[in-house]
């Protein structure tokens, strides 16, 4: 071989080296693939016309879905920051709740009926915050809790003899597991689950984090 050659095949070696410096710099300084949110859902599967809305943004452009067991321990905890979120926001953002009942909670599901049948006269807020503030006294009892949903609509005001027939009809039963199957169709796996502007928060983990995300979305 000779030196020329030599030396030509060194040049060769080197510019191989740098590029493929260069191409491992760019996958290591490179945003990642994996954003914060999940992939876009349909938002007619994630918004109703029925669904319940804690806060509506007149301008509509930042809306957050929650899909929510009120057995959940962990849904309790956001409990607080969603409570502080929608004080600080207002009217800035629509917050929409939709229930997620999970099968192994024994009064989920008898939890969002009752929800639903405080909403039929037009107190779901009400009950929403009295079943989360009150969840480690009905929480993960084995015997149905009945007469403690009662108890709650009792000290709404509500019609009870109206409050007892929608948590024991079959259309409230249909419209919780409606919600439950739109949840499935988005992806939800657990609870909570939150989707901003039709995509689902997959990195949040703090309540500065959901802050965050939506300070970004109404700067958006």
């Amino acid at each position: 071989m000779t030196r020329n050659t030599r030396l030509t095949l060194a040049m060769i070696l080197v510019v191989i080296l740098v590029v493929l410096g260069l191409m491992t710099l760019n996958r290591n300084t490179a945003p990642s693939a994996v954003s914060d949110t999940g992939e876009a859902v349909d938002p007619a599967v994630l918004v109703r016309d029925d669904s319940h809305r804690l806060s509506t943004a007149a301008d509509g452009r930042v809306t957050l879905v929650e899909f929510l067991d009120f057995e959940c321990e962990s849904c309790a905890a956001a409990y607080p920051a969603i409570k502080e979120i929608l004080a600080t926001y207002q009217d800035r953002i629509t917050f929409v709740v939709r229930y997620f009942p999970i099968p192994s909670h024994p009064n989920a599901e008898l939890a969002a009926r009752a929800a639903q049948a405080a909403a039929n006269q037009d107190r779901f807020a009400e009950m929403y915050t009295l079943l989360f503030e009150n969840q480690d006294a009905w929480g993960h009892q084995r015997t149905a809790q009945t007469e403690t949903f009662v108890g709650y609509a009792r000290t709404l005001g509500l019609d009870l003899d109206r409050f007892q027939r929608d948590l024991d009809d079959p259309a409230t039963a249909a419209r919780v597991a409606r919600d439950r199957a739109d949840g499935e169709s988005a992806g939800v796996q657990g609870t909570p689950t939150f989707f901003l502007n039709g995509r689902q928060l997959t990195q949040v983990r703090t309540q500065g984090d959901l802050v965050a995300a939506i300070d970004a979305a109404l700067a958006g």
